[in-house]
């Protein structure tokens, strides 16, 4: 893929899940920002597909 591709990808994902994610704005809310972003870079599946379109950016 070329690189303005995978920017397409990784915008989509991010307007479509982590936009308006339920879980993100509960765990913000509850625990903060940092506990909130901790989830979305190591549990989250979205989170994860972001960090392999990261890598191959690289």
């Amino acid at each position: 893929m070329i690189r303005r591709e995978l920017l397409d990808h990784v915008e989509v994902l991010m307007n479509m899940y982590c936009e308006e994610c339920f879980l993100h704005k509960h765990l913000k809310k509850e625990g903060g920002r940092r506990v909130a972003h901790r989830f979305c870079i190591t549990q989250c599946t979205i989170g994860e597909k972001l960090q392999e379109y990261g890598k191959k950016l690289n």
